[in-house]
């Protein structure tokens, strides 16, 4: 079980990192809306203070991924390369509460048990991206929710040390669950949000993660506002 990280850098020192709850929500702002935006009008409209956005756009202009306008809003974000910058300072198993466990009845059952269900979760990494850009079976499902062990519970799941196929995670910030697609019946975490998941898990997990990015690329219509 690992423990999502605080933010690491006072108010008064510049950013350097994109770790913790506040740079993930504002990286997931400034990647999920379509600039050009100003600083202010972003943080209204997505939930980030306009100090965490401004201090996020200064670290991502300093590595060249951003570029400002005369006013100090954002005029231009190289999205692909923020999510993968974010990838340095953020990790799936790292950056959230993790805990394994085991359906019996394979991830079918599990997706079945999904359809139609009228509590908050949302899927990512290879099980969301098996619905825009699959490249193999998908062997785990992973699921953002609210609780573990009550979503274990609804779901009829058994802790598993070793042979999970089911891994349910209490996430860093609540931004997991907006801006969610519906795919196939299931709750899916925002592009982004699988894409950064996806880049940066094990095995070939980011191999899917940049097959994912180009459908992202492909499709920006329908996922960024």
């Amino acid at each position: 079980m690992t423990g999502a990280t605080k933010d690491p850098w006072p108010e008064d020192r510049p950013l350097r990192s994109l770790r913790g709850r506040g740079a993930g929500r504002a990286v997931r702002a400034l990647v999920d809306f379509r600039p050009p935006y100003g600083v202010r009008y972003l943080g209204s409209r997505a939930g980030v203070s306009p100090a965490t956005l401004s201090r996020v756009i200064e670290l991502l202009e300093r590595d060249a991924l951003s570029t400002r306008d005369g006013r100090g809003g954002v005029a231009d974000l190289d999205w692909s390369a923020t999510i993968r910058r974010w990838g340095r300072d953020y990790e799936l198993k790292r950056s959230n509460t993790v805990t394994g466990y085991l359906d019996p009845r394979g991830l079918s059952a599990v997706a079945d048990k999904l359809r139609g269900s009228d509590w908050r979760y949302a899927v990512t990494a290879s099980l969301a991206a098996q619905g825009l850009a699959p490249i193999a079976p998908t062997r785990s499902a992973v699921l953002y929710v609210e609780d573990s062990m009550e979503t274990a519970d609804k779901l009829s799941l058994r802790p598993a040390d070793v042979g999970a196929n089911v891994f349910l995670v209490e996430p860093y910030d609540a931004v997991v669950f907006e801006r969610t697609m519906v795919r196939d019946g299931l709750v899916t975490a925002s592009p982004s949000q699988v894409a950064a998941d996806l880049l940066t898990g094990p095995g070939r997990e980011p191999s899917e993660g940049g097959e994912h990015l180009y459908w992202m690329k492909r499709n920006e219509d329908a996922w960024r506002t």
